[in-house]
């Protein structure tokens, strides 16, 4: 049964301000409770984007508890999956401790580069959310337990893949 293969996924970008804490809240509100997600930065800058809560809040997913961390934080996690948001992160090895872990990478355009009017950020910020959803709705319905190797990761990586039509 896939909550019984997949229990902790974790989110990587950069500075942990902006895709992987909305991968991390997104993850954790539509997962079931026997599936965790959390996020990590590997050059982390200590804050959440304040326009990452705003979209969080618009979206109706809680925000607690969200944090810009390091992650060596996690170092003792062992999650199931790593998934990286920023193109920079996924050009960084992987430490070792999450060897065991398969790898996949699901790009997104970093919103807090957008400028223009507060309308038209928080447009940017709402989109991320809503194509970090479809890809975590997606993942969340595969099933693991049938699945090999090979076939999990093309999976991961086809979820990558999921924008929104506009």
């Amino acid at each position: 049964m896939l909550h019984s293969v997949f229990a902790a996924a974790l989110f990587l970008c950069t500075a942990n301000s902006c895709r992987s804490i909305l991968a991390e809240a997104v993850f954790n509100h539509l997962a079931p409770v026997s599936m965790r997600a959390v996020s990590a930065g590997s050059k982390p800058c200590g804050w959440v984007h304040p326009q990452s809560l705003k979209a969080l809040a618009r979206a109706g997913i809680e925000q607690t508890g969200l944090y810009s961390k390091s992650q060596e934080v996690h170092a003792q996690l062992q999650p199931d999956v790593v998934i990286t948001l920023c193109d920079n992160a996924a050009n960084e090895p992987c430490p070792a401790y999450f060897d065991q872990a398969f790898k996949a990478h699901w790009g997104l355009a970093d919103p807090a580069a957008q400028q223009g009017s507060e309308e038209e950020i928080n447009a940017v910020f709402d989109q991320t959310v809503q194509i970090i959803r479809a890809r975590v709705e997606r993942f969340l319905q595969l099933p693991f337990n049938k699945l090999d190797t090979s076939h999990c990761v093309n999976e991961l990586k086809l979820i990558g893949e999921i924008t929104l039509a506009m």
